[in-house]
């Protein structure tokens, strides 16, 4: 019996500031942003949404759109690293407004749960829910997974923001992808990208040394969320190729293989924190395990670096990069980051233009190279099924990004900085972030969510 994704759904922001808009106001060359890193735009959350509306969103059309029996869903678990409540799961949350459109207690023994750790938290939990699918077969688990990708104002990240989730629906004889039972995995802790509890002092905040009551703070310090986080970009781009290195020859040796496995791969699906991310990392796995082993990895630093700059430049590389990793690139860069979002956006990036170009992927081989800060790979692989057409053909995922709203760069501002009150694009057919509670004791910072048809 085969396990693994039987539809998909997505939902992402429905406006964007043009890449070469934020440029020419950060005074840098759009080329630089647009042809070599590949990012056209970025979406970002209207004033309405936050990660439950996102997910909520592309749970919502899953259901709808895959005519999912609530009935046979055993788990929806979340994966995300943009959590609004150091408690109570995004999962909750989903559980509440689906029972709250589609019948009070259809989801009452339903498992759900977050899992965090990073951009490769989505991963995690489809890898779980497909062990829990292979053990009881005639069950069916959801994933999904929502973020909010947000920087520093002219920070070096601040091009690569972006907002969305995406919904897969995971079963037994799945129409999409049957992912092989082999997972490699390379974990090393380090801090290449966090988002730290910070504090401040309240005699800072107040002038007042005597520690009195401040807002029902008794504390002597105030903890401050942020939801930009603190990284280190070429450290983290050296903690992305050493865990995905490890992790592929791991996944190799299991799969013990005399030869090159990216060959054996039709595509090649990658996390994309930005649209040349991948291609970027994987020239060293591309070298590593050419036919010809193009480097050995014996090669002092210096040698080995400038080896893998020839390599990346090299026609044969240009022409792998365009046949196995380009198709998930195109939706990476109309939306930006995704975080967990991102590997599965590119999947379904990589379908849709295998869709729209009419060409039958039935059969192939894609492989997956995950990555998360902190930090973690895996690597694994699945044969895309028979029926792959058809569960995508509804989705219609590049019309949806053509008809993005184009914003200016001082509606991005008010919105970066949570000036911007009202709507900028009227929501239709979607949830909303309803109020925030600030009065009732009990109930003090509950968030209320509601369907707008």
């Amino acid at each position: 019996m085969k396990f693994g994704i039987d539809a998909i759904a997505f939902d992402v922001a429905k406006i964007h500031l043009p890449i070469h808009t934020l440029a020419k106001v950060r005074n840098i060359d759009p080329e630089k942003l647009e042809k070599g890193l590949g990012l056209l735009k970025m979406t970002l959350p209207d004033a309405h949404q936050d990660t439950v509306v996102f997910g909520a969103n592309a749970l919502t059309k899953l259901i709808i759109n895959s005519n999912v029996n609530l009935e046979d869903i055993a788990r929806i678990y979340v994966g995300t690293e943009s959590a609004i409540d150091s408690s109570k799961p995004i999962a909750s949350f989903l559980v509440a407004l689906m029972e709250q459109k589609f019948g009070e207690n259809t989801l009452s023994e339903c498992d759900v749960v977050d899992f965090t750790f990073a951009c490769i938290g989505g991963v995690d939990a489809m890898q779980n829910c497909i062990d829990f699918v292979r053990l009881n077969p005639t069950k069916k688990a959801i994933v999904v997974t929502t973020d909010i990708a947000k920087y520093d104002l002219n920070s070096t990240g601040e091009y690569t923001q972006g907002a969305g989730a995406v919904a897969l629906l995971i079963s037994s004889n799945p129409q999409i992808i049957a992912f092989d039972n082999n997972w490699a995995t390379s974990t090393k802790g380090v801090f290449d990208f966090f988002k730290p509890y910070r504090t401040l002092s309240k005699e800072a905040i107040t002038g007042n040394s005597n520690n009195e009551n401040w807002f029902d703070n008794l504390e002597a310090e105030i903890e401050i969320h942020k939801d930009q986080p603190v990284f280190d970009g070429q450290y983290s781009n050296q903690c992305y190729m050493d865990r995905t290195r490890n992790a592929y020859l791991s996944f190799k040796k299991n799969a013990d293989s005399p030869t090159s496995v990216y060959n054996s791969w039709k595509s090649i699906i990658m996390h994309l924190p930005y649209s040349f991310q991948g291609r970027r990392m994987l020239s060293e796995i591309y070298a590593l395990d050419h036919e010809n082993q193009i480097i050995s990895g014996n090669e002092d630093t210096s040698e080995y670096q400038n080896k893998l700059k020839e390599i990346s430049k090299s026609e044969e590389y240009r022409n792998f990069v365009t046949e196995k990793l380009q198709p998930a690139e195109i939706a990476s860069s109309l939306i930006g980051n995704l975080y967990t979002g991102s590997i599965f956006m590119g999947f379904l990036s990589t379908l849709a233009h295998f869709y729209d170009t009419k060409i039958d992927v039935s059969n192939e081989k894609f492989g997956f190279l995950a990555y998360g800060s902190g930090s973690k790979s895996k690597v694994f692989e699945g044969t895309i099924q028979p029926n792959w057409a058809a569960a995508v053909a509804n989705v219609n995922l590049f019309e949806t990004l053509e008809n993005s709203f184009e914003i200016g760069f001082e509606s991005y501002e008010k919105l970066h900085k949570k000036e911007q009150k009202q709507s900028i694009q009227s929501p239709k057919s979607e949830w909303i972030l309803d109020k925030i509670e600030n009065e009732n004791p009990n109930l003090i910072g509950a968030r209320y969510y509601k369907w707008i048809d």
